[in-house]
């Protein structure tokens, strides 16, 4: 998945060509000498940016994140209500994860098998993150009486919860079904769980 808007750095290569091979070869026929290949620099290169394979695969997930993150900020703060920001950032949350992951052949489970355990403390970490941001629009919305909930923290998880079935882990791209598909699922869930805060 490429960004135009940021400079690009080795680094930023190196993950560039993580996305094609994973997408091509999956995680465990890739090696460090087809990313320095792709990328077009010594392998040697690719250990100055990085420790390892893991590394690699892992920060490739980070990235990923950290961009979703920078989205669900910018919704946050757009001038409307609470109600529209947490749906767009409800439907936000899962159809970047699809569009990040939709050229890939496998899951990103299966794709990652091996690096499971890390995985799943990082998701853990994902989730966590992700909630601080929407429990901010959850409080807002409580303030200015659109919503109605006892505990904004524990409210936000229970939206990611409700729409974590929506992302691309367990099923490939192609299980999950196309974006119009995912989209239509994402907005009827989004609207279901809204429908439950809305301050009567």
């Amino acid at each position: 998945m490429k960004d135009s808007s940021r400079p690009k750095t080795t680094r930023d290569a190196i993950l560039d060509a993580t996305d094609r091979l994973l997408a091509h070869y999956g995680y465990k026929k890739m090696t460090i000498d087809d990313l320095a290949r792709e990328v077009g620099i010594g392998k040697g290169s690719v250990y100055l940016h990085f420790e390892s394979k893991e590394e690699i695969a892992l920060s490739h997930i980070d990235r990923i994140i950290e961009r979703l993150k920078e989205n669900l900020r910018e919704i946050a703060i757009r001038k409307a209500s609470c109600k529209v920001r947490l749906r767009a950032m409800l439907i936000e949350r899962v159809l970047f994860r699809f569009d990040s992951v939709q050229h890939y052949s496998q899951s990103l489970n299966e794709l990652l098998s091996v690096l499971r355990p890390s995985l799943l403390e990082r998701r853990k970490r994902y989730f966590e993150e992700e909630a601080r941001i929407f429990a901010e629009v959850l409080d807002k919305g409580f303030a200015a009486g659109e919503f109605a909930f006892k505990n904004a923290a524990v409210t936000a998880r229970t939206l990611l919860d409700a729409t974590n079935a929506l992302l691309p882990y367990s099923l490939s791209a192609y299980e999950l079904g196309d974006r119009a598909d995912i989209q239509n699922k994402t907005n009827r869930v989004a609207d279901l769980i809204l429908n439950g805060l809305i301050k009567r």
